[in-house]
């Protein structure tokens, strides 16, 4: 029998553009969506979508599902969320709070998004970066936060893992190398945003323990940040969606940290009181689909 999982199969796939990355987004192995897939083509009799395609090229069988998908989703979805209206109230606050400099690249569309589905949920970023976002819960100045820690005293939720790359000039002397080493940065000038050493994962997990020797700069926007690394005035280590476009366009370029990669995942956390509150979780179901379609690179968190 065709069910309301199987739409939200395929609707993941076509969002996501790969198996691996839309049984991240359903909270799937791998094996379990496969096996799901499997199960709905051998009842139709046909495949649902062309294996080795990129991105996913949905066959006619596939087509006519997820046309089904965007009919009963959306309504199924408008009906979940006006029945936790009716329980919990339709209006509340949520003031964010971002230890993430690099995440306004994808939560204004986010918040745009969320205002649609909860408008008479008042939804506001608190102004600055705080590199110690955990007080502003603490506090009652802050509803909501975006960043790489959490804590046993607030509702914690996953959102994704990504990868951080060093970024330099083109030309610059590093670039020959596949990957850089600790020992790369000796010497080096590391351009920032400015906030504490220990908040800068390169600094605390790869620099201080090897015990290189580096210059600092500071810069408190993403665009400066890439100026100066692009005019050789130094080497940053930023997300990898961040700097996509400007490493696309030949701009700057990247290299990954050390032969694992250097990760970083980031977390939502909130207060007790909001760990059940319909528009909560709907603002975390938010970031997770929306970043699984469009930043490149990311692992989302189970």
């Amino acid at each position: 029998m065709l069910e309301i999982r199987h739409l939200r199969t395929l609707s993941a796939l076509r969002s996501a553009g790969s198996l691996v990355r839309a049984a991240q987004l359903l909270n799937l192995t791998q094996s379990a969506l496969s096996h799901q897939i499997k199960l709905l083509e051998d009842r139709y009799g046909s495949p649902l979508f062309e294996r080795k395609s990129v991105p996913i090229g949905f066959t006619a069988t596939g087509a006519r599902l997820l046309r089904l998908a965007d009919t009963l989703l959306p309504e199924i979805e408008q009906a979940e969320r006006d029945v936790a209206r009716l329980s919990q109230g339709d209006q509340g606050q949520l003031r964010v709070a971002l230890e993430c400099h690099t995440c306004f690249d994808w939560l204004m569309p986010v918040m745009d998004e969320f205002r649609k589905r909860w408008p008479d949920v008042e939804i506001d970023l608190v102004s600055g970066f705080h590199s110690e976002p955990a007080e502003l819960l603490r506090a009652g100045n802050a509803d909501l936060v975006i960043g790489s820690d959490y804590s046993a005293d607030f509702a914690t939720f996953p959102l994704f893992r990504f990868e951080i790359l060093v970024v330099m000039a083109l030309k610059h002397r590093l670039q020959a190398q596949r990957r850089l080493q600790a020992a790369d940065f000796e010497g080096e000038t590391l351009i920032t945003y400015p906030v504490p050493e220990a908040r800068i994962d390169l600094i605390r997990e790869v620099l201080r323990p090897a015990g290189i020797g580096f210059e600092r700069r500071t810069a408190e926007l993403t665009v400066a940040i890439l100026q100066l690394v692009a005019s050789r005035r130094g080497l940053a280590a930023l997300p990898n969606w961040a700097i996509k476009n400007y490493v696309d366009y030949d701009y700057v370029s990247a290299r990954p940290i050390g032969e694992q990669g250097l990760w970083s995942d980031l977390f939502v956390s909130v207060p007790e009181a909001l760990r059940e509150k319909a528009y909560v979780l709907d603002f975390v179901n938010v970031i997770r689909e929306q970043c699984a379609a469009t930043l490149d690179g990311i692992k989302l968190l189970s």
